[in-house]
């Protein structure tokens, strides 16, 4: 076990835990500790209290004496000189036309140094800034640019709720915050109403976010249908801070809109189905729709043997057994069927209807035929009309020889 204690180094500003076994010490007591910037004095704002070492997050840095009146004092004198190095500084930033903001300055306790704190759109080249500030104070000077957040929780304020401002009272360290989080819970996407007065989105819309994702998980989705005690309706709005569902309800031409707790809700997928819902209503009894049509002692029986003969038509189809498929039918299947390694063969649309005859003529010969020649009248008939006009052509010039 060990002792903590909370000290605040600045009016209003954030309380850090150090560890006070080797000092007896009480709420409103100045102590000297350490700190990431060397010593410094801070005020003690929460008593001595026995808390488990194992539950300490990082080692806890100790306090080194209680401030003596002297030590106040030359805190006091440092908070004076602050402010002239801010009225300073600021002259500075202003004769060197730099575009940049003064925030914040702060003196080490020890005076080894001069913080200055501002904050800037982009990068500043500050460095003709610092030799000009050395020259003035006679000692370190450090610039540190900020973000928007942390130059609210320097300064303080008030949020929009009216309270003091969570970064500048008790948050350590800031939370990535989304517009998501405010759509998920539902509130207005109006910029102004869901900042802070750093500009950015406030950072209690965190706090409620992980309870807003774990009941809409339990909740059904909007436009969904859902079975209620007075009967089925989509739903049309949530309300997860009080955990109720609001479901349209329809009753002939007319349709009203009811609010229902989560527990008398039911989905249709976890229970009946709509239609056994309104068969139930109706006090009929529950029937498989697969069976329906079909006629008999026993509903599968039927349905089996109808599975089967279909079964059995596909196959003939598929073989060819079938009495009523002509072997003229099964060429001209085997003939579009295409074979691997082959070109298929598409049909012109442009060709006539005497090509069209002469070319399946070919491809299906009658070998009881007798080869005829080519001057019959039989061959003349199917030939095209262009191949009857060029051989009229030839045996007019053969007379004329």
């Amino acid at each position: 076990m060990g002792r903590i204690i909370g000290v605040q180094f600045q009016e209003n500003g954030k309380m850090y835990y150090f560890d006070s076994s080797e000092t007896e010490v009480k709420t409103g007591d100045y102590v000297i500790v350490d700190t990431a910037r060397g010593n410094d004095l801070g005020e003690v704002v929460m008593g001595s209290r026995e808390v488990d070492e194992e539950n300490w997050h990082t080692p806890l840095k100790k306090v080194i004496r209680i401030a003596d009146e002297q030590d106040i004092k030359h805190g006091q004198e440092n908070r004076v000189k602050e402010k002239e190095a801010f009225g300073i500084c600021q002259k500075k930033i202003a004769e060197h036309k730099l575009e940049m903001k003064l925030v914040s300055v702060e003196y080490a306790f020890d005076n080894s140094k001069i913080l200055f704190f501002f904050t800037a759109n982009g990068r500043v080249d500050f460095r003709s800034l610092v030799k000009d500030l050395a020259s003035v104070f006679k000692m370190r000077i450090e610039l540190r640019q900020i973000g928007v957040r942390d130059e609210a929780k320097m300064l303080g304020g008030l949020g929009p709720c009216g309270r003091p401002i969570c970064c500048g009272s008790f948050l350590d360290q800031f939370q990535p915050v989304s517009i998501k989080m405010a759509k998920e819970q539902n509130l207005s996407l109006n910029p102004t109403k869901i900042s802070g007065v750093c500009g950015r989105l406030m950072c209690c819309l965190k706090y409620e976010q992980e309870h807003y994702e774990m009941t809409r998980k339990k909740m059904p989705k909007i436009g969904r249908e859902v079975i209620t005690p007075d009967g089925t309706g989509p739903v049309t709005d949530l309300n997860i801070v009080k955990e109720t569902v609001f479901v349209r309800l329809t009753n002939g031409d007319t349709s009203e809109i009811k609010e229902y707790p989560l527990e008398n809700i039911t989905k249709p997928s976890d229970g009946n189905t709509n239609q056994e819902q309104a068969r139930k209503n109706n006090g009929e009894e529950k029937t498989d729709p697969v069976y329906d049509g079909f006629a008999g002692k026993n509903a599968q029986d039927d349905l089996t043997v109808k599975s089967e003969e279909s079964e059995t038509d596909e196959k003939t189809i598929q073989h060819g057994t079938d009495s009523n498929i002509t072997n003229e039918e099964k060429n001209n299947r085997k003939a579009r069927k295409p074979v691997l390694g082959q070109p298929v063969r598409r049909e012109n649309p442009n060709r006539s209807h005497e090509q069209k005859n002469r070319e399946e003529a070919q491809a299906q010969p009658d070998h009881n035929e007798t080869k005829e020649t080519p001057n019959s009248p039989e061959t003349s008939s199917t030939r095209s009309p262009w191949a009857d006009a060029l051989q009229k052509a030839m045996q007019a010039i053969s007379q004329d020889k």
